[in-house]
């Protein structure tokens, strides 16, 4: 892989790097994407899936357009076990994406930072939801979620940096991340993996 001869070069990075190998893979659809994101947030996994799965059920298990979301009533979007913020955040970003003709092909023209500043601008939507987007749906090599907790405490253990005062340790891991431009998205798969699945101290 070559991403893992780049970052390598960070020796404490390279001590996890050795057993997995990840692939990054581009969605097709990605306004859906973001709705079922906004959908699994603060849930579990298993949760987040039912969620997701009951709400492709509304619509013939097919993958829906952004304005048969907005005609879909909101009673019909809470029953599947959506909160009211939540139905309002999905139908948010189905009117956003129609009124700013969001698609597939016109998000590959952007770059990160401009992906991020477009679709922060819909309310429920935050920097981190759209940096996950662009890890696991458009497949960016070189995003660092800087704000998630569990990057926060794989470096936290991996760098012994100290959490005491928060923004001194985003610019401690800001600076970090910088040697593993272009591939940090990879970074932060190795850091999530090792985090989960390391003893803990």
């Amino acid at each position: 892989m070559p991403y893992k001869q780049h970052l390598s070069k960070d020796k404490k990075l390279a001590k996890i790097l050795e057993t997995e190998h990840h692939q990054l893979e581009m969605k097709k659809n990605i306004p859906l994407r973001l709705m079922a994101s906004i959908m699994g947030q603060q849930l579990s996994t298993k949760v987040a899936k039912v969620i997701y799965h009951r709400f492709l059920d509304l619509y013939g298990k097919k993958e829906p357009k952004p304005q048969q979301v907005i005609d879909t009533p909101h009673e019909t979007l809470r029953a599947i076990g959506l909160s009211n913020a939540k139905v309002q955040y999905v139908k948010n970003v189905a009117a956003f994406c129609i009124e700013h003709k969001i698609n597939d092909k016109k998000l590959a023209t952007l770059s990160n930072e401009e992906i991020i500043d477009l679709l922060t601008q819909i309310k429920g939507v935050g920097k981190w939801t759209v940096e996950m987007l662009l890890m696991f749906s458009l497949g960016r090599e070189d995003v660092f979620a800087v704000d998630d907790l569990g990057i926060q405490q794989a470096m936290e253990r991996l760098y012994n940096i100290d959490t005491s005062n928060k923004k001194l340790m985003k610019e401690k891991m800001l600076q970090q991340s910088q040697k593993w431009s272009p591939y940090r998205t990879y970074a932060c798969l190795h850091l999530w993996s090792w985090k989960d699945n390391s003893p803990k101290p």
